[in-house]
């Protein structure tokens, strides 16, 4: 596939697609993965036995057992970023400021797109998913451990009360931005407002 000089530019060559379980990390995360030409990490394959059955079992991880996750998922990319002409993009909650931390120091300059919906519209779709590890349960523990990213100016918050069509569209087009250099569209004072809706996972 032809890529332009503008999907070639970098930074950053990794993307990190962000936040509570069900929002539609891995769906957005896939999706801008194919429009890039980018490899893909999925950061929940990624869990040690041990996080996995703590999880299924209803107890949510707490830091230390995060960390070692977080290092792998951040490695693992680090390992894919320079494979495809598109960089990597990674589908991972990166919940508080320290998780997104791991990425930028592994991984240098990185763009966070942080997906956002309130807690009832992921609960709601939450009880029809199916085949995953992570229960309904848990959701409230996840938006406890959520610090959102307001004013990290490497985090862009897309609005998911739209079809994922155009949801990508526009994430192709902050990506494409900020590899040309344009960081206009991070999340400082002016972008804090929480976005109604959500995409599924």
């Amino acid at each position: 596939m032809h890529q332009s000089t503008e999907e070639m530019a970098a930074p950053p060559r990794t993307v990190v697609v962000m936040g509570v379980s069900g929002v539609g990390k891995t769906t957005t995360a896939t999706g801008l993965a194919a429009r890039l030409d980018a490899g893909f990490v999925e950061a929940d394959q990624l869990h040690p036995p041990e996080n996995v059955a703590a999880m299924a079992a209803g107890r949510p991880l707490d830091d230390a057992m995060r960390a070692p996750w977080l290092e792998a998922v951040a490695a693992r990319a680090a390992d894919l970023a320079g494979e495809r002409p598109g960089g990597v993009v990674v589908a991972c909650s990166a919940l508080k400021r320290r998780y997104r931390d791991v990425f930028r120091r592994g991984l240098g300059d990185v763009l966070f797109l942080f997906l956002d919906a309130p807690e009832g519209e992921i609960r709601r779709r939450l009880r029809k998913r199916r085949g995953h590890f992570m229960p309904p349960s848990l959701l409230a523990s996840q938006f406890a451990a959520l610090e959102r990213p307001d004013g990290e100016d490497d985090v862009v918050r897309l609005a998911v009360d739209r079809p994922m069509e155009t949801i990508l569209d526009e994430a192709v087009s902050v990506v494409r931005r900020r590899r040309a250099g344009d960081r206009t569209d991070g999340l400082g004072p002016a972008g804090t407002e929480p976005i109604p809706g959500g995409a599924d996972r």
